[in-house]
């Protein structure tokens, strides 16, 4: 499973149009094959930042994203942003069965 993130700094003007761009942008790209889910993010406290998360089958998939005009509307928006967007690609292993450590005080702890 691979995951996607890019980060989009916008025009402090220009925010609610990069936003509706956005919304539009993150439904459609999970109609598109291979592609798991999909979702757009506002950062806490600063409100012109926004987060476009998706997570595809295979690199094949997102690879098949990152060539679509879907893509390159979300290239298009660069009018819109204060700085360059970020894009980051993460290669994603699932697994099941995860424990997670014991976060109980020992009786001996002050």
């Amino acid at each position: 499973m691979f995951m996607s993130l890019v980060k989009l700094h916008s025009i402090t003007e220009k925010r609610r149009e990069l936003q509706q761009t956005l919304k539009l942008l993150a439904s459609l790209i999970r109609s598109e094959a291979g592609c798991l889910e999909s979702g757009l993010y506002q950062q806490v406290g600063d409100e012109t930042v926004f987060l476009l998360i998706s997570t595809w089958q295979s690199r094949v998939a997102l690879d098949d994203h990152l060539q679509s005009s879907r893509f390159s509307v979300l290239l298009g928006t660069r009018c819109l942003l204060r700085r360059p967007l970020e894009v980051a690609i993460h290669a994603m292993e699932t697994f099941t069965g995860f424990r997670t450590p014991n976060l109980e005080r020992s009786t001996t702890d002050p």
